[in-house]
């Protein structure tokens, strides 16, 4: 094949330090387009939805650039840029790890659904419970020891 061609498309999920509810919906579409322009600088686009506590994207991944690349710029540059919004952010900073799924072209509608209605959805399902659903699912091994530090 002369050329590479590539569909990496991730359900990225992660929350706030200790699960703090600072993303308040004031702050989330500046938020989430700061992280679309991020994206869009490393060739990726963005779909996004959350809640005051944590936040799922739905990334269109570059070929060129590694996930675990990717998230780092994107956690670091958003947690700085937030943190000159106002004293009530001062004191930002996201968990040190995320989730990472990978998701079929098929699934796309239902998984942009399921983005747009996080905050109704989070009023009876907590994101301890949704994050071990999305592991158990995937078949993702993990230590519970080591999953809220």
């Amino acid at each position: 094949m002369a050329q590479t061609l590539v569909s990496l498309l991730v359900h990225v999920v992660f929350s706030t330090k200790n699960r703090q509810s600072v993303v308040t919906p004031e702050i989330e579409p500046e938020l989430f387009a700061y992280m679309g322009g991020i994206l869009k600088n490393n060739a990726s686009r963005l779909d996004a939805g959350g809640t005051s506590d944590h936040i799922h994207l739905l990334i269109s991944q570059s070929k060129n650039i590694g996930l675990s690349v990717l998230m780092k710029d994107l956690k670091k540059d958003s947690s700085v840029w937030i943190k000159t919004k106002g004293a009530t952010f001062r004191n930002f900073h996201w968990q040190d790890g995320y989730g990472a799924f990978s998701i079929p072209r098929v699934d796309l509608p239902r998984l942009k659904q399921y983005l747009a209605i996080q905050k109704e959805h989070h009023r009876t399902r907590s994101f301890q419970e949704e994050l071990i659903q999305f592991l158990d699912d995937y078949g993702v091994e993990y230590d519970k020891r080591y999953l809220w530090t």
